[in-house]
C-alpha cells in the first residue's frame, strides 16, 4: 500500500483560505499566526518572512511563520521535523520561538545542535482567555490612547519591554525606531489602553492582533510605585470589557509567565482561565 503522497512548501496569497482553515481549527491559540495570514494574504513582502506548510495530498495539515517570530501552528510534537531545515536556515532572523509548550520543546530537541543558545528559555507560560464581561468593576480611567498620549506613553511601553524581555527594545538596529512606530501604529488602530496622573503613565496594555475569533493582549504593566493596588485587575477588567464590549473581538486570550504568580492572580481574579500551556525561547 503506498503511503500518502507529502508536500513541505512555501506558501503563498493562494494559500491564504487553507492557512486561515488550518489555524482556526484552534483559534485562539493560533490568534498571531491567523491575523498575520489575513494582515499579509501570505505575501513574503508584507510577512517580512515566510509560512510554510506542510501537506499530506491535498490537505494541509501543519504550518509554521517563521519571520522574527517563529510559531507553530496545528503542530504536533511529530510534526516539528517537517520544518527543521527551513528553521535552521532562517535562524538568523529568529528573534523567538514560540507556542504550545510540547511542540516548542519538540522543535528545541531537534535544532538545538545547530542552533545558537537561547538568551531565555520560558519553558512553562499559561495561557489563558475569557468570553465574558469580567467579574470586578472595570477601572473608569483607563481608556484608549491618541497620538497625543505618546511622549508619555513611550517611556511606559520602553520599561515594560525592558522588564520583561530582559533588553531595551531602543538597543535594536534604529534605536527604537522601528519600536516607537509599532507603537503608534497601535495607537492609530484603537488597541493601545492606558491611565495617566501627573507622573505618567499608571497602568496599560496593548491589543497585539485581532481576527474574527480573538484579540491577544501583550504589554500588561503597571507603574512600579503603584503596584500592589489592585490597578492590574481593574486596569485588566477596563480592557476586556473594552474589546467584548466593543465588539472587538468574542474573546480576549493572553500567555503569561508561571512564575509571576502577581499576575497570574490579577488575570484571574478578571475572570481569566487557562486553556493551554505556551513556552517561549528567547534569543
Amino acid at each position: 500500500m503506498l503511503k500518502t503522497r507529502e508536500q513541505v512548501r512555501v506558501l503563498g496569497p493562494g494559500d491564504r483560505d487553507l492557512f486561515v482553515a488550518l489555524a482556526e481549527q484552534d483559534p485562539v491559540v493560533n490568534v498571531f499566526a491567523d491575523y498575520r495570514a489575513r494582515l499579509t494574504n501570505l505575501d513574503e513582502r508584507w510577512l517580512g518572512g515566510q509560512v510554510w506548510g506542510r501537506f499530506e495530498g491535498d490537505e494541509l495539515v501543519a504550518g509554521c511563520h517563521l519571520g522574527a517570530n517563529l510559531v507553530p501552528v496545528q503542530c504536533t510534537p511529530d510534526d516539528v521535523g517537517a520544518f527543521a531545515d527551513v528553521a535552521l536556515r532562517r535562524r538568523s532572523t529568529v528573534g523567538t520561538i514560540v507556542g504550545p509548550s510540547d511542540v516548542v520543546a519538540a522543535l528545541w530537541d531537534v535544532v538545538q545542535p545547530r542552533w545558537s543558545r537561547p538568551r531565555e528559555y520560558r519553558s512553562r507560560q499559561p495561557h489563558l482567555e475569557m468570553d465574558h464581561l469580567p467579574a470586578g468593576t472595570p477601572a473608569a480611567d483607563v481608556r484608549p490612547t491618541t497620538p497625543a498620549d505618546l511622549a508619555a506613553l513611550y517611556p511606559a511601553c520602553v520599561a515594560m519591554y525592558t522588564e520583561e524581555v530582559g533588553v531595551s527594545p531602543e538597543n535594536d538596529a534604529g534605536g527604537g525606531d522601528l519600536y516607537r512606530a509599532r507603537i503608534q501604529q497601535l495607537i492609530g488602530r484603537g488597541w493601545s489602553f492606558a491611565s495617566f496622573d501627573d507622573h505618567g503613565v499608571v497602568f496599560k496594555a496593548e491589543v497585539a492582533c485581532v481576527t474574527p475569533y480573538a484579540a491577544q493582549v501583550q504589554g500588561v504593566w503597571v507603574r512600579p510605585d503603584r503596584r500592589g493596588h489592585g490597578l492590574g485587575v481593574s486596569g485588566m477588567a477596563a480592557v476586556v470589557a473594552h474589546v467584548l464590549g466593543s465588539g472587538m473581538a468574542p474573546v480576549v486570550s493572553l500567555y503569561v509567565n508561571e512564575w509571576n504568580a502577581p499576575a497570574r492572580a490579577a488575570y484571574a481574579r478578571v475572570g481569566f482561565r487557562q486553556t493551554a500551556t505556551f513556552a517561549t525561547l528567547m534569543f
